[in-house]
């Protein structure tokens, strides 16, 4: 399976309610062979106008933090767990990630990332029971900018939890624990 298959699958897709209040499905975009994948938790209004995902306020801060570290949005894949923006950007109910989030290991399978980052709590957690990482679980304010590492049937993949890029928009001093946590990446 490759990404277009993939996402003809999503664009037809009616496995949970949340198929009839979007305006767009956000699949996922970004470069196929990319070593770093972004994970968001589910799209929110910008997103679901425009079909693209971290595009609003939050796309601008990722933006910023993939230029703070020389990494361009084009070297990457972002996505998120759900793939249809919940009413009023309300959090994803366990049935819809249950739904949905075969379409994400799915693109994990294809994209063979070296390094994940997870952003904000609920990607954190999805990740962390995805990849048997279930006793680091603990919220993203104790994780936030550690490293991970994890062995798969395609070699081994390095997991880096990070706020969410949301998070500045609403805190602005965020930004610089922020661009701390990105400057782990650079390294990496």
């Amino acid at each position: 399976m490759d990404l277009e298959t993939l996402k003809k699958e999503v664009l037809s897709c009616k496995k949970c309610p949340l198929y009839e209040t979007k305006t767009n499905y956000v699949v996922g975009e970004g470069n196929k062979n990319a070593k770093i994948m972004l994970i968001g938790e589910a799209p929110g209004y910008n997103e679901d106008q425009t079909g693209r995902p971290f595009c609003g306020a939050a796309g601008k801060v990722l933006d910023e933090l993939l230029n703070s570290i020389e990494i361009a949005r084009e070297e990457v894949y972002i996505t998120n767990i759900l793939k249809c923006r919940p009413p009023g950007n309300r959090d994803p109910k366990p049935e819809e990630v249950k739904a949905c989030s075969p379409y994400l290991d799915r693109q994990i399978e294809i994209i063979k990332p070296k390094i994940i980052c997870s952003l904000g709590n609920h990607a954190t957690s999805y990740v962390f029971k995805k990849f048997g990482l279930n006793d680091k679980l603990s919220g993203i304010s104790k994780l936030h900018g550690q490293v991970f590492e994890v062995s798969t049937l395609f070699g081994k993949i390095k997991i880096i939890p990070l706020y969410h890029p949301a998070v500045a928009t609403y805190n602005a001093n965020m930004l610089n624990t922020l661009k701390e946590d990105f400057k782990v990446l650079k390294e990496l």
